[in-house]
């Protein structure tokens, strides 16, 4: 089959979700017309040339057996998540997470996408909705063309929310004094992959009470709106009170200090940000603060007195849909039924979630130009609950991105409102999850060590014809 007798879906942003939607409608044999308005336009953020350029943090979350975020992955392997796979060659220790080289896998993903016959990249910005045929994903992220930004304001009547993504510091591993420091992850779990840098109670206070009184690059008037939960800045946290930090990302718990035997204050944690492992990024340290301010204040960090930054943080204004009033269940427009969106645009947040809907689109396109019902995963499994998490019509008046956590999972019935261990309910939560994502895809599943021996499943399809657009 020819690329011109192949059914062509056009695809605009080459982010995450972007390459993965692409990669997967390619591998159903549809031609697909991948349009990244990189290397001729950049957004603030964007520093790289290739596609799948990843920004803020380089970790793709948890890979710990029994947590949500690892059964996400999990249910994305069964998906042939391609995204999945290059982290996976990609990845630098990073304890029980998965984190990657960000460099060499946007290379990778680069070279992946466009040696692929079925998939043609345009370096071409994209303006409008009514530029392109229609089958259409858009998947430009939170970082969207204004113009894009205004076709879709004009499309949906104006109903979209803004928030902040804040990108921690990259320092030189070189730079770290490990006299100070050490190596350990969290309760000695996994391979001791972070760097830890110790606070007493004079130096933590001296600190935060730094950071209230330092310089911020303060938002323009049209950008202030709420932070992500997940992604908040460290000032903001400390505005929100000068403990909150301790209960955060400089929580002490489980890091004992191997060089003084004695539990400490505060700490600070550095996770690998390279393979070569010459570079780490403060984890939790996204910032608002201006570059001298930065520079000034982390240097006071024990251990980072003679750091040198390879990268400051930053913060740049996202953009994304309210998907429970503006969006069919398949991520669709109510106003447009070919007109799909993927990525963190919907309301998902974190790499892979916003991944994971690049992948979900793909196969509800595939059920609707084949004119099956769209099979949507089930509401048990992890990428189910991300997708009723953000198509959940109650949730339209106080709509805010969500990743994935167990409170998205439905509870066991029965265990609701009684004392269970969490770990047990958790692993019921995973075991339903599996055998119902397996039931869905209709394939076997393995038992997993840890958990209770599913039980084998099986499903069907059921077919509803639909004409496809002109």
């Amino acid at each position: 089959m020819t690329a011109s007798s192949k059914k062509e879906i056009y695809v605009v942003g080459g982010g995450l979700a972007g390459s993965e939607c692409a990669m997967q409608l390619a591998s159903r044999g549809y031609f697909v017309h991948l349009y990244e308005m990189k290397p001729k336009h950049f957004s603030e953020a964007h520093k790289s040339p290739n596609l799948a350029e990843i920004v803020c943090s380089n970790s793709f979350g948890s890979q710990s057996e029994g947590s949500a975020p690892h059964q996400l992955k999990w249910e994305a392997e069964k998906l042939n998540s391609f995204i999945l796979k290059t982290a996976k060659a990609n990845a630098v220790p990073a304890g029980q997470a998965l984190s990657v080289d960000r460099e060499r896998f946007s290379s990778d993903m680069d070279k992946l996408v466009k040696s692929n016959p079925n998939i043609k990249v345009h370096d071409e910005m994209i303006n409008s909705l009514d530029q392109l045929p229609r089958p259409l994903v858009i998947a430009t992220g939170p970082l969207t063309a204004p113009s894009l930004a205004a076709s879709m304001q004009e499309h949906f009547g104006g109903n979209f929310l803004y928030f902040f993504d804040a990108i921690a510091p990259i320092i030189d591993v070189d730079s770290i004094n490990m006299d100070i420091c050490w190596k350990a992850d969290r309760y000695d779990k996994g391979t001791p992959d972070y760097i830890n840098c110790p606070f007493n109670k004079e130096q933590y206070w001296n600190f935060v009470r730094e950071i209230e009184t330092a310089k911020k690059v303060e938002p323009k008037e049209f950008e202030k709106t709420s932070y992500f939960e997940g992604c908040m800045p460290i000032e903001a946290m400390v505005e929100r009170g000068l403990q909150t930090p301790r209960f955060g990302p400089m929580k002490p718990v489980g890091l004992p200090n191997p060089k003084t035997g004695r539990d400490e204050y505060a700490i600070v944690q550095l996770r690998q940000d390279n393979k070569e492992g010459t570079a780490f990024n403060m984890v939790g340290f996204q910032t608002r603060m201006t570059y001298g301010e930065q520079v000034r204040l982390f240097r006071t960090i024990p251990g980072l007195e003679n750091a040198e930054f390879l990268k400051l943080g930053s913060i740049h204004r996202n953009l994304f849909i309210n998907t429970p009033s503006l969006l069919n269940k398949d991520l669709s427009s109510r106003k447009d039924p070919w007109l799909f969106f993927a990525g963190q645009i919907t309301g998902v947040e974190g790499y892979f979630e916003s991944t994971c809907t690049g992948a979900l689109v793909a196969k509800f396109l595939d059920d609707k130009i084949n004119g099956r019902e769209p099979s949507y995963p089930p509401r048990a499994s992890a990428m189910g609950s991300i997708l009723e998490a953000i198509t959940d019509e109650t949730r339209a008046k106080h709509f805010q991105p969500t990743n994935i956590n167990f409170g998205l999972l439905p509870p066991i019935e029965g265990m609701i409102g009684k004392k269970f261990d969490k770990k047990a309910k958790k692993d019921l939560q995973i075991k339903r999850a599996r055998e119902a994502f397996a039931q869905w895809l209709d394939i076997p599943i393995e038992e997993t060590p840890g958990l209770p021996a599913p039980a084998p499943t099986k499903t069907e399809n059921v077919a509803q014809k639909e004409s496809l657009p002109s």
